[in-house]
């Protein structure tokens, strides 16, 4: 349990990463939320920390001591950063006293992903991981609406992106870790953030790999479900889509629509905001970002004969 506190201010949230990501989301949620105050803007390229620190009102940071000085205007930090750099910074935040607001996954490998949580559960901060389904207001409804309900048998998720077509414009191909890692690490989060509360802990999995960089799972569940998944992010723009099935004793649904980037990651705010005053800690947490890290480590592993977890 976090040490609950009841600020009489608004909470001074720091934003690290001045990307698509960054300036699409994380910097007009937190700028325009009216429980926090956007502390200030870090990032690795100096000129594009000041655009978008001027941009919403607040100062920027830049270079190793700039990092510092964030953690000390800021009462937590919210990270648009590639996983593996985000997650020895997050460990400098929470030593730093600073709650944590994470992206998604945490990290790319098992032991940053580890050491990132231990730092957290030290220092005793809040945290939550920003999967947006989770955190939308018609998927999060959903979710909890069918975690509610006994008797689920099967689930199927796919979620294909197509970024890399030719045709495809997206600002998000540019990222060399998602090129690297593949859908399977960008959106296989997002699709485990809604089956695992829903039909339970990931007990078994097995993996292959598909055409491009798309790779499918069986998982089974405490709960006795199974569920099987597609991820991947260079399908043809034909091809590209998200949907995700339960089908159980009560009938066949289906996850809603929802397409509010912003209002999702304000969402995440207000979880962020309420596990700091409360010391609860929220569901999807350091922890619960580590379990997906160790799945989605073992899914590339098995889908990849001869790599080690």
């Amino acid at each position: 349990m976090t040490t609950p506190t009841a600020p009489n201010t608004p909470l001074r949230i720091g934003l690290l990463g001045t990307g698509p990501w960054a300036r699409n989301t994380q910097a007009p949620a937190l700028a325009d939320h009216p429980g926090v105050r956007l502390s200030g803007v870090w990032g690795r390229r100096p000129e594009a920390a000041k655009a978008l620190a001027a941009a919403h009102g607040t100062e920027a940071y830049t270079g190793e001591t700039g990092v510092d000085e964030l953690f000390a205007a800021s009462d937590a930090v919210a990270f648009a950063l590639p996983p593996d750099i985000q997650a020895p910074l997050a460990v400098r935040a929470a030593a730093a006293g600073c709650h944590l607001l994470m992206d998604k996954p945490i990290a790319t490998t098992v032991v940053g992903a580890r050491e990132l949580a231990d730092a957290a559960e030290r220092a005793g901060v809040a945290s939550v991981v920003f999967c947006t389904l989770r955190f939308a207001t018609e998927t999060a409804r959903w979710i909890t609406e069918q975690a509610a309900v006994d008797g689920w048998f099967t689930a199927r998720a796919q979620w294909l992106g197509a970024l890399y077509a030719p045709e495809a414009t997206s600002e998000y191909a540019a990222s060399p870790w998602r090129r690297e890692k593949g859908g399977l690490w960008d959106v296989g989060p997002h699709v485990l953030s809604v089956l695992i509360p829903v039909l339970g802990e990931v007990t078994e999995v097995t993996a292959a790999r598909g055409p491009a960089d798309t790779t499918h799972l069986v998982l089974r569940h405490t709960s006795g479900a199974s569920s099987t998944v597609t991820l991947g992010l260079g399908a043809p723009v034909a091809a590209a889509g998200m949907e995700i099935e339960l089908r159980g004793e009560r009938g066949v649904v289906t996850l809603p629509d929802w397409g509010d980037a912003v209002g999702a990651f304000r969402g995440a705010v207000d979880a962020l905001t309420e596990s700091v005053r409360t010391g609860v800690p929220h569901p999807c947490d350091v922890r619960f970002g580590l379990r997906l890290t160790e799945l989605l480590a073992e899914a590339e592993a098995g889908a990849t004969p001869g790599r080690a977890v």
